[in-house]
């Protein structure tokens, strides 16, 4: 009995342990997210201290605000032309990475070569390319120019489509290597008896990859695209230290619109607030469709539906 007595209190420690995460959740996260639901229904503006709930009329007009609809398209449009090459150069180079047959040497190097975008700061890489794309001076309009694709030099940042296109490239330079690093570990978790047993009968490469190693990863590769996109949306700082929403706000995101609304002009918390909420029901509503859809693949197999 004392020994026992003496584990249960013990025990209490781990509650220690746990508490600074919960409460610094429960300060800065859990308070934030439900005094903005709470600003959402309401006409706060600039640093008043008093305001009138309006119930849904916020977003209402929300909707009805050209900006914000082109800030949303804009965001999943710029999302779409990252995330796409992105997953698929990673599971590539996962890939060739974990494959017993290549037996690859130095790959230590080039995996610290791919991740190492990742750990560089938003603002250097925003330096970065704004000088290697910038008019008519740039790196990259003066290799176009000198090999004939270009007769002179092209202005990237006037053109919607060349905005889009340069954050979308950042993006997914970034952040490839990141994901190529999770597949990598979801790949070596695969039992190498599979990998044997296939290349025993006689299997190709192809095959085992289609058929043993991407249905194992399947859980990894919901990881990746769940935690892509809660990113896409929240798509904030290579956009506006880029370009700040320019040309023609062909680049201007959800999260830059929220912060320009909140905290530049007007102070529009009002309209910050419910732009945050129907960002944060988008979101819920699209991981609920990918987890739906990830897990209907194993009922169909199940039940012998092609």
């Amino acid at each position: 009995m004392k020994s026992r007595s003496s584990k249960l209190n013990y025990d209490r420690y781990g509650y220690f342990f746990i508490a600074p995460f919960f409460i610094v959740f429960l300060v800065f996260g859990l308070y934030s997210m439900v005094y903005t639901f709470n600003l959402s229904f309401t006409d706060l503006k600039g640093w008043n201290t008093d305001y009138n709930y309006v119930g849904f009329k916020n977003f209402v007009d929300l909707f009805h605000n050209p900006l914000f609809i082109k800030s949303f398209f804009n965001t999943f449009i710029i999302w779409i032309m990252n995330f796409v090459p992105q997953i698929t150069l990673a599971i590539v180079l996962a890939a060739i990475f974990t494959n017993p047959r290549l037996r690859l040497r130095g790959q230590g190097v080039f995996k610290v070569l791919f991740y190492l975008p990742n750990i560089i700061t938003a603002a250097s890489v925003s330096v970065l390319f704004y000088v290697l794309f910038n008019h008519p001076t740039g790196p990259i309009n003066q290799l176009l120019v000198s090999f004939g694709i270009l007769e002179e030099p092209y202005n990237f940042f006037r053109d919607k489509l060349g905005s889009r296109s340069i954050v979308a490239f950042i993006q997914f330079w970034m952040w490839y290597g990141s994901n190529m690093l999770i597949l990598i570990a979801a790949m070596l978790g695969i039992s190498p008896s599979l990998y044997e047993s296939a290349m025993v009968d006689g299997a190709s490469n192809t095959k085992i990859f289609f058929k043993i190693t991407l249905p194992l990863i399947k859980p990894i590769l919901l990881y990746n695209l769940i935690t892509s996109l809660i990113g896409g949306t929240q798509m904030f700082d290579i956009p506006f230290l880029l370009l700040g929403g320019a040309p023609d706000y062909s680049t201007e995101t959800i999260a830059m619109f929220i912060y320009k609304q909140a905290f530049t002009g007007s102070n529009n918390y009002y309209i910050a607030s419910a732009a945050s909420v129907v960002l944060f029901l988008v979101v819920i509503l699209l991981s609920a469709i990918i987890f739906k859809f990830f897990h209907m693949e194993p009922e169909r197999k199940r039940k012998g539906v092609k």
